[in-house]
């Protein structure tokens, strides 16, 4: 499917907006991960962009989250390593190529960028440094929603954890209209 179709599929099974605007921030993310570690930037912005596709469906059934994805997913003919990152980013499969633990880390690192933003005073994706959602980070009360646990297996990416606020942040400002900030 092309990223249009997948975004049609997107819109098509979620009604949330905020949900839609996570995906596309977790699309922008992926490929920039992708592109900093070298690797298939289509893939991987594709997995970020559908990987909640299940989430209205799912919401009162979360033990079902990303397995209902997948089945879409495998339905309209993904790619096998899509599919795993889907199951992968919610415990469904072990996490076990790059795109998968990719996915972990950065479901929730989107959330604690967007509360950063939204936290800021100018309330501008552009002024959000590293630093700042670092300082952020630290505060267990603050975008509480946002795993740090999961955030930080970004050292399985061989990234460091500054290292990787930065590229999430980078690559959120990419489509800071989208996202509304």
């Amino acid at each position: 499917m092309t990223r249009d179709e997948c975004l049609a599929l997107v819109k098509a099974n979620c009604s949330n907006r905020n949900l839609i605007k996570h995906m596309l921030a977790a699309e922008a993310v992926m490929a920039g991960l992708a592109r900093r570690l070298g690797d298939d930037v289509e893939a991987w912005a594709l997995a970020g962009l559908v990987h909640d596709l299940d989430y209205d469906e799912t919401a009162k059934t979360p033990e079902r989250h990303g397995l209902v994805s997948a089945d879409m997913l495998t339905e309209r003919g993904f790619p096998a390593d899509i599919v795993h990152a889907v199951k992968a980013h919610n415990d469904h499969a072990p996490r076990e190529g790059l795109m998968d633990k990719a996915l972990y880390a950065t479901d929730p690192v989107t959330g604690l960028v967007v509360a950063a933003a939204l936290m800021h005073p100018t309330k501008k994706l552009a002024n959000v440094d590293v630093e700042f959602v670092m300082r952020r980070f630290k505060e267990k009360r603050f975008a509480a929603g946002a795993n740090r646990e999961a955030i930080q297996t970004c050292t399985d990416l061989g990234l460091s954890l500054d290292e990787f606020v930065g590229i999430a942040i980078e690559s959120m400002r990419t489509v800071a209209g989208e996202l509304g900030f």
